[in-house]
């Protein structure tokens, strides 16, 4: 479950909720970076709750080995790193989760999906999005990283690169409403065709997530 809120409250509320009936809880930099979001995410780590910290690092390979190191006292599941950030950048990632804390996952964020064709395009990209993250899924690889984030729509281009990654796709709707993102598709097709973590935020957080997580197991039935 994708928790996106800065609200501790209310991200407690989310968690006890629906917890016995998920793989884990996504936070990202809006929770992780409010006022007492780490001291948070630790304790919810103490609940022996899964947590997948979606950061999205990205910077100089000497930058995100150090900021991987720090985060030894959260101890997150899994970490997500951007593939853009290039192969020696995520070579250091996965030499700084190798000394820092073994279990940890970090999956790399290939093109987001809120992005589109013609979004490439206008930052310079004349490749696909499709061919855009096999591309940055082929350099995941080479640097040995647990698993990609990638849409729906990418998941076959992603397993014909390898058949060991993790492949965890957000962007799972229960209705054929885009919101902000543009490349969705509803969690039994994702599932059909391969994902093996599926990220639902709003469909679950919004209103009763008690309620609403019946409502996705329901649709996979």
């Amino acid at each position: 479950v994708a928790v996106d809120t800065n609200n501790i409250k209310r991200a407690t509320q989310i968690v006890n909720a629906t917890n016995k009936y998920i793989y884990g809880v996504k936070f990202g930099l809006e929770f992780f970076c409010s006022k007492g979001g780490r001291e948070a995410v630790k304790k919810f780590k103490n609940k022996n709750v899964k947590i997948f910290l979606d950061l999205k690092l990205k910077d100089i390979p000497n930058t995100v080995y150090k900021a991987i190191k720090s985060l030894k006292d959260v101890s997150p599941d899994y970490l997500t790193i951007h593939a853009g950030g290039g192969l020696e950048m995520m070579k250091a990632a996965k030499k700084a989760q190798s000394e820092t804390n073994k279990k940890l996952k970090i999956l790399a964020v290939t093109i987001l999906t809120s992005l589109t064709n013609k979004d490439l395009k206008q930052m310079g990209s004349n490749s696909s999005v499709e061919t855009q993250v096999q591309k940055l899924a082929q350099t995941a690889k080479l640097a040995k990283i647990h698993g990609i984030v990638c849409s729906a729509h990418e998941i076959k281009k992603v397993r014909k690169v390898s058949k060991n990654f993790e492949i965890v796709v957000p962007g799972i709707r229960l209705t054929n409403k885009v919101q902000d993102q543009k490349r969705v598709m509803s969690p039994k097709q994702a599932l059909k065709l391969g994902a093996t973590h599926l990220v639902i935020g709003r469909d679950i957080t919004k209103g009763n997530p008690k309620a609403n997580i019946k409502k996705v197991l329901n649709a996979l039935i």
